[in-house]
């Protein structure tokens, strides 16, 4: 595995950062205003993909002068509530297509989507296609401000996973951990309800078994509390799994965070515990970074949560900056190969 000190790429040209200006709940105003934001780190070009009427509109809004940015026409949206292969085919010039279809013809060289995550990941399978030895995209990162460093593999992708499909998204995971967050040698495990070998279910005794034959620090089976031992840092489960527990997570913050307001009420302003909240929630000594990479497709696509704001949005732009400057693809297809070279990658069990 490569050294998480290996400096950043080296480039001549600014990296291109193609926005689905239309994607999220309060596109284009709040996409807008977090592309504008992003535009002060430098080395970067902004190319805004969506309705060009109403993206310049916006745009307008702010004084430009000097900044790389550029809209890039597009028709319609595909929203959450749209079968994302049906869509695909019925809106070819859909925001994010035009943004996926960037990448693939090298005008760009990242992809962010605040839109639906369907849509993100059926596009960039069928425009970018699969790296080799991968049937599927996959989710993941760190999900909990409490845990900043440990990386849940998958989010809610794939709710059916075969054994080797689950190596692999903790191959791609580590990479992720070990590059991008600096762990060396990152530590993976499986997501079950017990430590032992013999616990769990079929998938995850089979995957068990698979895992200990990989070149990866696997270090056994860990328990949900365990996101919070420092037993492993990158933590592998099938998406229904994952899905469920990062929606759980969601909704305890929300209730806790309401519950707990009521209560310190009396002893702290309103101010102090929005401040207390971020820090509980957020991930810390990390760059300002939000959204993830959209893990196995042939091209780098950075995908966010709805709901962001225009920080959430600006944070997206950070991290897809930064996957384009560490090599993160490269450095994914390098660790599959190594999965298929110890002759892994085609058991299916």
């Amino acid at each position: 595995m490569q050294s998480a000190d290996k400096p950043l790429l080296e480039r001549e040209t600014p990296i291109r950062v193609a926005l689905d200006a239309m994607g999220g709940d309060y596109a284009p105003h709040e996409t807008v205003k977090g592309a504008v934001a992003a535009l002060g780190r430098p080395g970067m070009e902004l190319l805004l993909v969506g309705d060009a009427a109403p993206v310049q509109a916006e745009l307008d809004k702010y004084d430009l002068e000097g900044k790389s940015v550029k809209v890039v026409p597009s028709e319609g949206r595909i929203g959450d509530d749209e079968h994302p292969l049906h869509a695909f085919r019925q809106k070819p010039d859909a925001s994010v297509i035009v943004g996926t279809k960037l990448v693939k013809a090298g005008q760009a060289d990242v992809m962010v989507s605040l839109g639906s995550t369907g849509a993100s990941m059926a596009t960039a399978a069928l425009v970018l296609g699969m790296m080799e030895g991968l049937e599927r995209p996959c989710i993941g990162g760190p999900f909990l401000g409490l845990a900043p460093r440990t990386v849940l593999m998958d989010l809610g992708s794939n709710v059916d996973c075969r054994p080797s499909q689950l190596l692999n998204f903790a191959a791609l995971g580590s990479v992720f951990a070990h590059r991008f967050l600096g762990t060396e040698n990152p530590r993976v495990a499986l997501l079950s309800v017990g430590s032992e070998k013999s616990k769990g279910n079929r998938q995850v005794q089979d995957s068990y078994e698979l895992f200990e034959q990989s070149h990866l620090n696997f270090v056994g089976n860990v328990e949900g509390m365990d996101f919070f031992s420092d037993k492993a840092d990158v933590i592998v489960c099938d998406g229904f799994v994952g899905n469920i527990l990062i929606k759980f997570t969601e909704g305890m913050g929300s209730a806790l965070g309401g519950y707990l307001s009521k209560q310190l009420a009396p002893y702290m302003s309103e101010e102090q515990m929005k401040d207390v909240f971020n820090r509980l929630w957020q991930t810390t000594n990390l760059p300002r970074t939000m959204g993830g990479p959209l893990f196995g497709v042939n091209g780098a696509v950075i995908v966010g949560h709805g709901s962001s704001r225009a920080d959430g949005v600006a944070g997206a732009i950070n991290t897809a900056v930064r996957y384009v400057e560490m090599g993160l693809l490269e450095s994914m297809r390098d660790e599959l190969a190594e999965i298929s070279r110890n002759g892994l990658a085609g058991e299916s069990q």
